[in-house]
C-alpha cells in the first residue's frame, strides 16, 4: 500500500509574528578576532602535565569548557557543593557565579578551584585531575 504524505500547513503564531530576524555578517568574510561583539571573550585552559589545552569561554563554566574540549574531568553536582571537580590552578584567575564556592580559605590560598562554578578571567593552567 502506498501512503500519501500530506503537507501540514500551519499558520504563523503570534510569537512567530513578533520575532525579528537579523542578518549577521558571514564569519568567513570577517577576520578572526577575540574582540567580536557577537561572541564572548575566550581564554586558553591548559592541563599540566598532560598538556591538554582547550578554549575556555568567559560566559561558560570552566568545567563545561574542559568537557567541550574533550578533557575527561571528574564532576557530579555542578553546583560547587560536592567537590568532585576540585582542581588546583597553577596560574590564571577565575570568578565564581555563586557567593560561596565549597572551598576553604586555605584551599583558595593554595589555588584550588571548583571548575563547575568557576569562570575564567584569563588564561589558566590547572594540574591534571587525578
Amino acid at each position: 500500500h502506498l501512503i500519501k504524505k500530506q503537507a501540514i500547513h500551519r499558520r504563523p503564531t503570534a510569537l512567530a509574528n513578533r520575532l525579528q530576524t537579523r542578518v549577521l555578517p558571514s564569519p568567513i568574510s570577517q577576520p578572526m578576532s577575540n574582540d567580536s561583539p557577537f561572541a564572548p571573550p575566550f581564554f586558553i585552559a591548559k592541563c599540566e602535565p598532560s598538556g591538554q589545552q582547550v578554549d575556555a569561554w568567559a560566559d561558560q563554566s570552566l568545567l563545561d569548557s574542559l568537557e567541550g574540549g574533550g578533557v575527561d574531568w571528574p564532576s557530579s553536582c555542578r553546583t560547587g557543593t560536592c567537590r568532585t571537580c576540585l582542581g588546583q590552578m597553577v596560574s590564571g584567575s577565575m570568578r565564581y557565579d555563586i557567593e560561596w564556592p565549597g572551598l576553604t580559605p586555605e584551599e583558595k590560598a593554595e589555588g584550588y578551584v571548583l571548575p563547575c562554578c568557576a569562570f575564567p578571567e584569563s588564561d589558566v593552567v590547572l594540574m591534571d585531575a587525578s
